[in-house]
């Protein structure tokens, strides 16, 4: 200990070790009283240099470096409050850049909770800067990411410090709370931070390369689409613009490409005309965009259309697909070129058979676009006593930053729709009428309102223009149809009323498949017997003239409420409702945002018809009971959570990648016999392709164990502990190798992983753990504790190269991850290594948690037990 730090060579030192063991004394009996607060400040008066005495007592203990209440963080505290009573003890000049000085060595190994006293009391937000700075660097690069962060931010060191280089290893361990912490006052490092994560989001970036230039840090569980959503969400926290991020905003545009293509080409619930605009809005002039628009328009559909579009943005031949360029050619040499928009699907004539009309003449549907046009109509409108039907429609945004913004509210009434154009309304010198107008109608009580999941409406309403903000509390006399249906599915639910009511979903002898109906086109099927046309629900709502599709589809939505409203008041007992049908539903909006207009999310079938989605009738049978080892499935990849939790409990799971088509479920499940998991619309495609009851809808509005719940149901899989964990979580493989721990600490002083200093530490430390904890002893439950034992197959001892480290089946083991502490563990006792991707887990406390999650799904109860886990 050099001269500098030793305690006994302070004026006063041993004065504070003989008060640093008065109060030991005193903590140690819990005497947390007034008796240990008048020692602590006595101590204080008496010593000659307090400050100094503190840092003699914390040199001298070391308590506080652990978590928790300590004896150093209370006598740190008192000092800070005696101080401010006794300000003539703290010190200045070069007295207190000594003192500083030797602070800095605590400051590395403390708590959280100790650093704020501790850098009020020596001042070091006014210290030399360049000593903090290099403190700071020095915490860093003994690895320790998160302190140095913490540390930079109480003294406001962030903008001397490079963010990408702070913040990185942060992200890694994905300490993203700390990383929004740390860039919080700064909106110049909020843009520095934005841009690094868009940067890993560019698509050969390898995140895992990146871990590995730091210390101590596991390969880090980010991928771009963890990425891009945390950029969104920051962009849209801090308010800055999208083009600080090309890479993520390019990609999130390719997604809409993508799901764009799908409503065109596989549901064929979008017109050519939309499809067209959509896609046009979304490329733009962005040349990336347009190569991946061509290369998606020769997957979908053929070269001549490719090479059309390519003449359109008149992309150079060299970066066009094979075959594309020799379209163009053929393109350029014609005398005309035709418009790619001209052909009509050959469907689109009888569109509107087994749909819903509106069944008012065309003259009384009423565009407006000035508030001349809704004052002729005002008194009508706001007539007492009134039914009124209200809807939305705004610009589908598909996923890109910005709320959306309502374009045209719709408002019906008898024989009657006003279309409002707030495009044009909402400009200054017409705003105060309409929102006047808007306001009185919805806060009259004696309106009856009628909506569909209003309340998301409200919003979008709210964020279209501040005038309506706080308008959603003033709302009175709704109904919200959609409170209605939820009451229709649970009755619908329990009666005999559950039928098939996909049977009549195929268009006779037509090549087209229409998708199941849900939300109000559902409900307006199922009082009105006709769905809803939704082919114009995605259009562009903000481009003028509004077509006449639009303009009929858009008077429909609202007008289909009142004739709704009106069948269920006639007969509310009928649909199983009760008698005061008004009177039950008249109220403020449902919290639920409307489910209709939430595009970019994969929608799920009402439960009440899930059962006949299956294999109809023969679902309400439950099929015979399974093992998870016997049971195979495939999950979509917006299963992916799901998919885990199944295979934690032994099931056979194969999962597709984030950027794989629906379509290679059906594939996988033809090839292999496994069950397909999806959700939402690609459902209907994907059923149609295997074997009855081989393909099961997911409610998607619940959390992935809720899900696994229901599939164990659904199927009767039957499991018991011995399935827990008995497939590697990685790759699926149900086979290990089993290594006793003193094995795995000779193979990794054979890899050069585990020093023979290392291994002495452990070994000592385990030791000393074994002697203070008498809890680790079994002997003292009443109960026998049960031993990891998978239902598996296991590869024998012999099949292990130790030289190389590789098993039979090829697999290297994967000895680097193990945390070095592990081997100290007393009370783990083998290791489990996969045999086809070399993972290696070992015991731990998850599998009692996964245990305790899915202790109904066991068949005899086992949770009074404790468990253990790999992790």
């Amino acid at each position: 200990m050099n001269q500098e730090s030793s305690p006994s060579d302070h004026t006063g030192g041993q004065d504070s070790l003989l008060l640093l063991k008065t109060l030991q004394s005193l903590w140690t009996k819990k005497e947390m009283n007034k008796q240990l607060k008048e020692e602590t400040r006595r101590g204080f008066a008496a010593l000659e240099d307090p400050l100094a005495g503190l840092l003699d007592m914390l040199e001298s203990s070391s308590d506080w470096k652990g978590k928790g209440q300590s004896l150093g963080y209370y006598i740190t505290n008192e000092l800070q409050l005696w101080i401010k009573e006794h300000p003539a003890v703290q010190q200045s000049g070069l007295r207190l850049k000594k003192l500083q000085a030797r602070v800095f060595r605590i400051l590395a190994q403390s708590q959280v909770n100790l650093l704020d006293p501790l850098i009020g009391i020596f001042q070091l937000r006014t210290a030399d800067q360049n000593s903090l700075l290099g403190h700071v660097g020095h915490v860093y690069h003994k690895g320790k990411y998160k302190e140095a962060a913490i540390l930079s931010i109480k003294l406001n060191l962030q903008p001397e410090l490079d963010v990408e280089k702070m913040c990185t290893p942060l992200l890694l361990q994905e300490k993203t709370n700390l990383v929004e912490a740390y860039v919080a006052e700064y909106p110049d490092l909020q843009c520095k931070l934005l841009q690094t994560l868009d940067m890993w989001c560019e698509p050969n970036f390898n995140t895992t390369d990146l871990s590995r230039q730091y210390q101590g840090l596991r390969p880090n569980k980010l991928n771009h689409k963890m990425l891009s959503k945390l950029v969104f969400r920051l962009l849209e926290q801090y308010n800055l613009d999208p083009v600080l991020c090309p890479n993520v905003i390019n990609q999130r545009h390719l997604g809409s490409l993508k799901y764009l293509f799908y409503k065109r080409f596989v549901e064929k619930t979008m017109t050519q005309e939309n499809w067209a605009d959509h896609v046009q809005n979304t490329v733009g002039e962005n040349r990336w965009l347009q190569e991946q628009l061509i290369q998606l328009l020769v997957s979908y559909c053929d070269l001549n259309t490719a090479a059309r579009w390519a003449l359109r943005y008149s992309l150079p031949e060299e970066t066009l697909p094979y075959g594309v360029a020799d379209e163009l050619q053929k393109l350029k040499v014609q005398e005309r070129v035709e418009d790619a928009e001209s052909t009509v699907d050959d469907y689109e004539e009888d569109r509107k058979e087994g749909y819903y009309q509106i069944p008012i003449p065309r003259e009384n549907i009423h565009f407006l676009q000035t508030w001349e046009g809704i004052l002729r109509w005002r008194e009508k409108v706001l007539q007492p006593g009134q039914v009124v039907g209200i809807d939305m429609e705004w610009r589908p945004s598909f996923g890109v930053v910005g709320k959306p913004r309502v374009s045209v509210m719709q408002i019906a009434i008898e024989e009657q729709v006003f279309l409002l154009d707030l495009l044009q309304l909402l400009k200054p010198d017409e705003m105060e009428e309409l929102s006047h107008f808007v306001q009185t109608l919805f806060s009259d009580p004696t309106i009856i309102k009628l909506g569909y999941g209003m309340s998301g409406d409200l919003h979008s309403l709210a964020a279209t223009c501040s005038a309506f903000k706080e308008m959603n509390k003033q709302v009175q006399g709704i109904v919200d149809l959609l409170a209605v249906d939820k009451q229709l599915q649970k009755c619908w639910r329990k009666s005999s009323l559950q039928v098939d009511v996909l049977s009549q979903e195929k268009s006779c002898g037509d090549r087209r498949f229409r998708q199941p109906e849900r939300g109000l086109s559902l409900l307006v099927q199922h009082v009105l017997g006709k769905p809803l046309n939704k082919t114009e629900q995605l259009s562009n709502w903000e481009k003028r003239p509004l077509r006449e599709e639009q303009i009929l589809y858009a008077a429909s939505d609202a007008y289909c409420l009142l004739e709704v409203y009106k069948k269920l008041c006639e007969d509310p007992l009928g649909f199983g409702l009760c008698s005061d049908l008004t009177e039950s539903l008249v109220a403020k909006p449902t919290t639920k945002h409307r489910a209709k207009k939430q595009l970019n999310q994969q929608e799920m079938p009402s439960p009440s018809k899930q059962q006949a989605k299956v294999i109809g009738m023969a679902a309400l049978r439950p099929p015979p009971s399974v093992s998870p080892k016997e049971f195979s499935v495939v999950c979509d990849n917006m299963l992916q959570g799901l998919g885990r939790h199944l295979r934690c409990l032994g099931v056979d799971v194969r999962m597709l990648e984030n950027d794989d088509n629906h379509r290679k479920a059906a594939e996988i499940a033809r090839q292999e016999g496994r069950v397909i998991l999806t959700s939402g619309l690609p459902y209907q495609t994907l059923q149609s392709q295997v074997g009855e009851g081989r393909c099961f809808s997911v409610d998607c509005s619940e959390k992935a164990k809720e899900q696994a719940f229901q599939v164990l149901k659904h199927f009767n899989v039957q499991v018991s502990l011995a399935d827990v964990f008995s497939r590697c979580q990685l790759c699926n493989c149900d086979k290990y190798l089993k290594i006793s721990k003193d094995q795995m600490r000779q193979l990794m002083q054979f890899s050069g992983l585990l020093t023979e200093e290392d291994n002495a530490e452990w070994l000592a430390k385990s030791e000393e753990k074994q002697k203070t904890n008498p809890a680790s002893d079994t002997s003292e439950f009443d109960y026998p504790q049960p031993v990891y034992n998978p239902n598996c197959q296991w590869l024998e001892d012999s099949d292990l190269n130790v030289e190389t480290m590789t098993l039979a089946t090829g697999a290297s083991l994967q000895l680097a991850a193990i945390p070095p502490g592990v081997l100290g563990k007393a009370d783990l006792s083998y290791f489990y290594c996969c045999t086809q991707c070399g993972k290696v887990f070992w015991e731990g406390s998850h599998f009692g948690r996964v245990v305790s999650q899915f202790k109904e799904a066991f068949g005899t109860a086992e949770g009074s037990q404790s468990f253990y886990e790999l992790s």
